[in-house]
């Protein structure tokens, strides 16, 4: 596989694009998330940029792949750990896993090849308080902390956590 630098637009796109190629199927529903959530502005690269990510990325794992034709290609553990080694940042992360988490969602099924990449992206980055986030959460968090410092971050999450409960009389 070849590698991009750390922290760049190319590395984080790659770890969205393999998310779209892992289940052995970019579909439309996948590709059009990448569109509505605003991946190629989150990850400051243009469509042609990602177009050209996902494309070298498909070279390489037919290259290191064994897979019969009919089989997915898949991407070895090992590699996999080196791929998301290139993203640093913590908060590039923690936009990279949220749309990942979004185009892995968008048939409404997470394959077992989309489910490998994101629980090694949680596991090796340390985010699993990101998975507790609740639903269309991430969305919005993955577009509003593109400002925010990490602790901003936190304590925003914190403010939307359950409401106290309370007795009421009965």
């Amino acid at each position: 596989m070849r590698t991009y630098p750390t922290d760049s637009p190319q590395a984080a796109a790659r770890i969205v694009a393999l998310t779209l190629v892992s289940d052995g199927d970019a579909n439309t529903q996948e590709m059009d998330v990448i569109d509505r959530a605003g991946a190629c502005e989150t990850l400051g690269i243009d469509a042609a940029g990602m177009r050209t990510v996902l494309q070298e990325l498909c070279e390489d794992m037919l290259q290191t792949c064994d897979a019969q034709w009919t089989d997915a290609c898949r991407v070895e553990p090992y590699t996999l750990a080196q791929l998301l080694r290139e993203v640093e940042d913590p908060v590039l992360r923690a936009r990279v896993l949220r749309l990942c988490v979004a185009v892995a969602d968008a048939d409404g099924h997470i394959a077992d090849g989309e489910s490998f990449v994101l629980v090694q992206a949680v596991d090796q980055w340390g985010l699993q308080a990101l998975v507790f986030e609740q639903p269309g959460q991430a969305t919005a968090a993955a577009a509003g902390s593109a400002s925010m410092q990490p602790q901003e971050v936190r304590a925003q999450r914190r403010s939307q956590r359950c409401a106290p409960i309370t007795a009421s009389g009965g």
